[in-house]
Order: C-alpha cells, then sequence, then structure tokens
C-alpha cells in the first residue's frame, strides 16, 4: 500500500516532490552516460539565461518562478564550473548579470541534441491519457513508474529520431535559409518576410516570441517554427518551414506539435496563422491540429501579408471525459 498516496491531497506538495525526485535520479543518470555535467535542475537556468541573458539572478528567480536561494545555489556550481559567468552592469558596478560562457553555450547545445530528445518521450508515455482527475492522473504516472522507470523508457525507445531546438545565434542562418527556400519556390520575399528573417532576435524573441528547430542525426537542422506576439493578447505562429531534403519525414507535424505544446506552456491561448490556399498539405496539417478557418483573423491581420488569403485561428477539440459522455 502506497501509504502517501493513502493519507490524501493534503500531502500533495510530499507526492510531487517524491515524484520529482525520482524522474530527475533517472534523468540524471542519463546526464551521466552521454558524460553531461549537469543536474536536470540546471538545465532551466542555462536555457533561460542564453534565452534571455544577460539576466540578473532576481530576473532570472522571478522568470522561472523559483525561491532566488534555490536558484542562487543551482548556479554556484554552474559558475564555478565555467559554464556561466557573472557580469557588472554598465553603470550600475553593483549589479551582477549572468550569461553563458562559449563553454556553456557548448554545453547547452548537447542538452538540447542529445539529453532533453530522450528524456522528453518517456516522460511523455507517463503522463499520456491523463486528462480529467488530477489526483487520479497523479497517481497514473506513478504507478507506471513504478513499473518501469524513466530510465528504463528512455533506454528501451534508443536515439532519438527527431528532437526541438529553441533559438540560438548560430541558428540565425538556418531559421533564414529553411523559410526562404520554401517561400521563393512558391512566392516573392516581401517586406515582412524579409525583416523577420534578418532579424528574429530583436523582431520575434526579444518580444515575448519563441523560434524553435526540429533537427535529425543524419540531416541536421531540417525545419523551424516561430511564435510571434502580436496585438490583443494574438499570437502568430509563422516562419514555419522545412527543407526539401527532409519532406516525408513528418518533420511539420512535429515540429508543429512541438511549437503548440510550447504555446500552452506559456499561456499562449490565442493562436493564429496566415498563410495561401497553395500550400494545401500545410493547411491540412493545421487543421489536423486543431486549427480553424476564420473570417474575424482575415480582417484583422490579413493584411501583413500580400500572398495571404487564408487565415486560421487555433481551436483545439475540447477532450469529454468518460464520466460527462
Amino acid at each position: 500500500m502506497d501509504l502517501l498516496a493513502s493519507y490524501g491531497v493534503g500531502f500533495l506538495g510530499s507526492r510531487l516532490k517524491r515524484l520529482a525526485e525520482r524522474m530527475q535520479a533517472d534523468a540524471a543518470e542519463v546526464a551521466r552516460s552521454l558524460d553531461l555535467p549537469v543536474q536536470p535542475a540546471q538545465m532551466s537556468l542555462l536555457l533561460t539565461i542564453r534565452l534571455h541573458g544577460p539576466i540578473a539572478v532576481g530576473e532570472l528567480a522571478e522568470r522561472l518562478q523559483l525561491a532566488q536561494p534555490t536558484v542562487t545555489r543551482a548556479l554556484k556550481s554552474l559558475e564555478d564550473d565555467g559554464f556561466v559567468e557573472a557580469r557588472r552592469a554598465l553603470g550600475d558596478g553593483r549589479t551582477r548579470r549572468l550569461a553563458l560562457t562559449d563553454k556553456g553555450q557548448a554545453l547547452l547545445v548537447r542538452i538540447q541534441t542529445q539529453l532533453l530528445p530522450r528524456i522528453e518521450p518517456a516522460a511523455a508515455e507517463l503522463v499520456e491519457g491523463l486528462e480529467g482527475d488530477f489526483m487520479l492522473g497523479l497517481a497514473k504516472v506513478e504507478r507506471r513508474l513504478a513499473e518501469a522507470s524513466l530510465l528504463t523508457r528512455i533506454e528501451a525507445a534508443g536515439p532519438p529520431a527527431m528532437w526541438a531546438r529553441d533559438f540560438s545565434d548560430d541558428l540565425a542562418e538556418a531559421f533564414h535559409r529553411i523559410n526562404a527556400e520554401w517561400i521563393e519556390e512558391m512566392f516573392t520575399l516581401e517586406e515582412n518576410d524579409v525583416a523577420l528573417l534578418s532579424r528574429p532576435r530583436e523582431l520575434i524573441l526579444d518580444k515575448g516570441g519563441v523560434v524553435l528547430f526540429a533537427e535529425t542525426p543524419g540531416l541536421g537542422v531540417v525545419g523551424t517554427c516561430a511564435l510571434m506576439v502580436s496585438k490583443d493578447g494574438w499570437v502568430e505562429l509563422t516562419k514555419m518551414g522545412v527543407l526539401k531534403s527532409a519532406r516525408g519525414l513528418k518533420v511539420g507535424e512535429f515540429l508543429l506539435a512541438k511549437t503548440l505544446e510550447r504555446a500552452a506552456s506559456l499561456g499562449m491561448d490565442k493562436i493564429y496563422l496566415l498563410t495561401n490556399r497553395k500550400c494545401g498539405p500545410a493547411i491540412h496539417l493545421y487543421e489536423k491540429l486543431g486549427f480553424v478557418h476564420d473570417a474575424e483573423i482575415m480582417r484583422t491581420f490579413g493584411a501583413r501579408y500580400e500572398r495571404c488569403d487564408v487565415a486560421m485561428a487555433y481551436r483545439p477539440r475540447a477532450i469529454t471525459s468518460p464520466a460527462c459522455a
């Protein structure tokens, strides 16, 4: 009998802590097997520092919604090992702002290309089909973890066939090249295209958006997709493209699912896209994953591109639990 589970919802924090410790221990073992000198709790720090750095410790803690002492402890070994460095802010010698060193940048690339692609599918398997009552879902995750640990699931899955990576400046050229290829194959690059493809950090990331890439072991970076903060709380899903050399590998579906998953994690619930009816396979994919044609979106945003004659809004289908069926 699981005594901790039997004590009820009042011990939810203890159960979540137990669950986190078990999963993080397995993730740490995978990191060791890949000779990655990082703890699972440090990975989110590295990614946030790269995306928003140089960044003060307090701001880093606020963005991750963690206690500052917790962040400070996790940062110490990263600084000691030379992955993160503190820089003095211009005009304020008292403020330390954190940035990744070249060594830290290289470590984060390995985390995103070697470690996370192994962990994410195994973690997704644990939570699959757990809509509905949270406590029942939690009990199912615990049972599944008891049946096969995260480490066992990672080892059974083998090397990933594809994984997602966040934007970094060394991928700016790939963002431009992948999108320019498909746009110029069917249309003409417009002023909006040129601006976004040339300045993704300034026009997308620095304004709260996201740029993701799909990568495979044999072909490297093969696709990209962005979320760009628009007006009135809307977010545009834009600049989604896949290289010709990777078509047929379902890169688009993988990338779109990962981008929508990231949007959900950031609380982005008003998402639209603009496209052209010539992009039939892409439109079919958008419909499959929950986008619907929307005349109001066309009226509000469609003028941004001359080629736009299709506008869609994200309306994921509600999942009905058996109890309410």
